[in-house]
């Protein structure tokens, strides 16, 4: 299967990450001591993202206002558009209208979007989120019961999108009101670097349709040993759980979700004909995820069949959330055949980024979070120029959570690089 393809490959994949200055610790570190110290990055960042709002939509104008002050979202990736907000679907006439000045409009270092609206979700038989990133095509489409082309974002590495695969992946801050969608951001903001220790929950439905993804769970439960409790379950719910960070399952409504607490970044989605159509859907909508506590989720705007591929893999999308990646990309990353699925939540949540802090003077701990067994390297130079050189053995990171304690003067030490792989 797909999924298990995937998740041997995840296990060969070489390490290509760039070393960049951290410069969103949520601790207070010494400001000398933060501009010589680099880490590997693992997701996007705050300047990475540009953000849409349609002034003619007053909440998107309210939500995208508030996404760029709590994100701190620089003020020259923020881009204006004005069309008649209230419709599901834009044609593809109108939607090249607007692809065309949005393409003008953005930073050529802006490596993804975030939309701030909930409706228009869809441009005629793609998602809106897709066509952001593909342009209209309608190869990422079907009539009928047929593939789609693929997404060269598929499983990839690195965190730069555009720079590596010319596509900027959406995902919209989606919600149907204000106190709704700000309580979503505040949820990805408040899962920054905190290493939950949810379950995820992988249910098999009596919906045998829409249970296509159940034939990987066992493999995907194995794979994550040690690293995310899995709990694989013959069941159409779960109620009453206090822990979910993951659940991913198939019906088309899913009950009891007003008895889950959702750990703050979770990911969930149902895997149905139509969750992605937002705000009219016949079933149940992928919002209701997001009003129930969840921080991403996804859903198609029209009938996809059952195609797996057409939905999120499982061990894809918790591979790479948990090597620190954001809620946008673990989840673009996930879906092979994602033309006709929209991705909503908070894009830029990242609960397993690395975390940087300042124990006492001179002394700094460093949390990293693996799927994989690495290793840890420290070098040192006395320019930021370099050259850099080893200061010490690699050490061993392991499978989860690895705490490091490092010793570190700018004023005798000059600069660090810790990357790992």
């Amino acid at each position: 299967m797909l999924t298990q393809i995937c998740a041997k490959r995840i296990k060969r994949f070489p390490v290509i990450l760039a070393l960049i200055l951290f410069s969103a610790f949520p601790v207070t570190l010494a400001a000398e001591a933060l501009q010589h110290i680099s880490l590997t990055r693992t997701g996007l960042m705050p300047e990475d993202i540009a953000i849409i709002i349609n002034d003619s939509d007053p909440l998107s104008q309210q939500v995208g206002s508030y996404y760029q002050r709590a994100r701190q979202i620089p003020e020259v990736n923020v881009i204006h558009l004005r069309f008649p907000p209230g419709r599901t679907t834009l044609t593809a006439t109108e939607f090249k209208q607007l692809k065309a000045k949005i393409d003008r409009l953005t930073p050529e270092h802006v490596q993804a979007f975030a939309v701030a609206w909930t409706a228009p979700y869809r441009v005629e038989c793609m998602s809106l989120t897709s066509a952001l990133a593909f342009g209209f095509d309608k190869k990422y489409c079907a009539d009928k019961c047929e593939p789609t082309a693929p997404s060269p974002y598929f499983n990839a590495l690195g965190s730069y999108p555009f720079d590596d695969y010319k596509i900027r992946p959406a995902m919209m801050l989606a919600g149907t009101s204000f106190t709704q969608i700000k309580d979503l951001i505040d949820r990805g903001i408040a899962s920054d670097h905190t290493f939950p220790k949810g379950q995820a929950y992988l249910l098999n439905t009596s919906d045998k349709a829409r249970s296509t993804r159940a034939i990987t769970f066992a493999e995907t439960a194995k794979e994550f040993t040690g690293i995310f409790p899995v709990q694989v379950l013959e069941a159409d719910f779960i109620s009453d759980r206090k822990d979910v960070l993951f659940y991913f399952t198939g019906l088309t409504h899913v009950s009891s979700l007003d008895t889950l607490e959702f750990i703050p970044g979770a990911l969930a989605d149902h895997l149905t004909s139509v969750g992605g159509m937002l705000t009219d859907s016949s079933q149940m909508s992928s919002l209701r995820w997001l009003e129930a506590g969840a921080t991403a989720s996804y859903g198609t705007v029209i009938e996809p069949c059952s195609f797996p591929q057409k939905f999120p893999s499982p061990v894809v999308a918790m591979f790479h959330y948990a090597l620190g990646a954001s809620a946008l990309e673990a989840y673009w990353k996930s879906v092979a055949w994602p033309g006709q699925g929209v991705f909503i939540g908070e894009p830029l949540a990242k609960p397993f980024a690395p975390l940087l802090r300042e124990m006492s003077t001179d002394r700094f701990e460093l949390k990293i979070f693996s799927p994989r067994v690495g290793r840890l390297k420290i070098e040192k130079s006395h320019s930021a120029a370099g050259p850099f050189k080893l200061a010490s053995r690699p050490q061993t990171i392991r499978r989860g959570e690895n705490r490091f304690l490092l010793k570190f003067n700018e004023k005798t030490d000059g600069y660090l690089k810790l990357h790992w792989n």
